[in-house]
């Protein structure tokens, strides 16, 4: 029997509307395990904040980190993803804004689009990832409930902004300065670097780390494997991180500002990005710890132009910011006396700076759909932006936290372990056994 063209046709649209499907439930699933790796990012970060920590604070500077995640997720749902959306332009209150409110149909179970609740997780996580980044450098003196206040701002606030301004395809920094930040460098890594500068200003030095005469004394973790491990895992979560800044479509993957793209640019230049970087941080510093930080120096060197760059080229970038970063570290923590216990703000701040700028040198001239193309004046003046969006927003409030005794832990809580003050719960409870007091072996005879 012959089909009619009403039947071809009728095939033809069923087949087209299934097509359509399977492009959005596979743009579903991929920003869901984005999302999951991700969550290896927060599993990394607690891992070598409590390997950096004393044994004495190893708890208390994990669990700040699983308190951040915690508290940033709902308050990113009722407050964080509505400013995302909300100040595209400026501080002035985009029509898309009421997509975010939290009794928005969009941010219900049913959404019609498949695209609302995953792309709001991938954001959260990212907005963690932001408190996290603060967290390692005010570890073993900071007061967990300060600190959480402090991350709910950064996170759910601060961080949205700059990711609206400058991390968003109408955002006033590309459509009026050309900003190219593909992988976040500033928004996510300069905001949260600065923030935690203006925090480490006002949290001081850890009682011991310098002397009188301005000599620092080193203080170690108690377990380098386990901050190694940790920041591997960091590594690998960036895969997920990187992964959330693609935009996938049925036509093909675009960044985050709609300029084409697709994962084998990611690919190549994220691996050639942490090869660069740990190369780099391990020629200068011979320091296991560096080392692996000089992964995340060369993701984030690198990042603003994942998506341009050539392979060959992000290497000796990301290298050159390896071999830079850990004097800028050391330059913050010796000459200026800011006691980063990690290095985050020369990692995760400076870095990021690099990051952008470079982006204006290396690759000037490259279009974006909105606003001019790329020039080194336009990534300046926005890495600007985010350092004093990220500085002033986190010496601010830290202040405030200081001056209601909310900030810092005391001199006594810090001399015994925040452990004992802050959780309360000990890391490694044998150990504090005394020697005498331990049952002896059993030993047969015939042994």
């Amino acid at each position: 029997m012959n089909e009619t063209t009403t039947d071809v046709a009728a095939k033809i649209e069923a087949l087209e509307k299934s097509l359509a499907m399977a492009n959005t439930l596979n743009s579903e699933i991929f920003y869901w395990w984005c999302t999951a790796l991700m969550v290896a990012i927060h599993a990394g970060f607690l891992a070598y904040e409590m390997g950096a920590s004393r044994s004495k604070n190893a708890l208390a500077s994990g669990i700040k980190n699983i308190l951040a995640f915690a508290f940033i997720v709902p308050t990113f749902y009722y407050v964080g993803w509505w400013i995302y959306l909300a100040f595209p332009t400026g501080l002035t209150i985009s029509e898309a804004a009421s997509a975010g409110l939290p009794w928005s149909a969009n941010m219900g179970p049913n959404v019609s689009d498949h695209a609302s609740g995953v792309f709001y997780a991938a954001f959260t996580l990212f907005a963690a990832t932001t408190a996290s980044i603060m967290s390692g450098s005010a570890i073993e003196r900071i007061r967990i409930s300060g600190f959480t206040i402090l991350a709910v701002i950064l996170g759910s606030v601060v961080w949205n902004l700059g990711a609206a301004w400058g991390w968003h395809p109408q955002g006033w920094l590309t459509t009026k300065f050309g900003l190219h930040d593909t992988a976040a460098a500033g928004c996510v890594h300069t905001v949260a670097g600065f923030f935690t500068l203006g925090v480490l200003i006002n949290l001081g030095p850890r009682i011991g780390r310098y002397n009188a005469d301005g000599s620092i004394n080193e203080i170690t973790g108690h377990s380098m494997p386990m901050s190694l491990i940790g920041l591997m895992l960091i590594v690998m979560g960036f895969f997920g991180f990187l992964g959330g800044c693609i935009i996938y479509t049925a036509d093909g993957w675009t960044t985050i500002y709609n300029t084409p793209t697709n994962l084998s640019a990611f690919a190549f230049n994220t691996l050639l990005g942490v090869a660069g970087g740990m190369i780099g941080t391990y020629l200068v510093t011979r320091d296991p710890f560096w080392m692996m930080s000089g992964a995340l120096v060369g993701v984030i060197a690198s990042g603003s132009g994942l998506d341009v760059y050539y392979p060959g080229l992000t290497f000796i970038n990301s290298f050159l910011a390896g071999c830079v970063i850990p004097k800028v570290n050391d330059i913050i923590i010796r000459k200026f006396k800011i006691d980063d216990a990690v290095g985050a703000v020369a990692v995760h701040g400076f870095t990021g700076i690099w990051g952008l700028v470079s982006m204006g040198v290396l690759a000037a001239g490259y279009p974006n759909i909105e606003g001019p193309a790329v020039s080194l004046m336009g990534q300046v003046a926005s890495a600007i932006v985010f350092v004093l969006l990220g500085f002033i927003p986190g010496y601010v409030f830290s202040f405030a936290l200081k001056m209601v005794g909310l900030l810092r832990a005391s001199p006594d809580a810090e001399l015994v372990g925040l452990d004992k003050t802050e959780v309360p719960a000990l890391a490694y409870p044998e150990s504090h056994i005394p020697a005498f007091a331990q049952p002896e072996p059993h030993v047969s005879p015939a042994e």
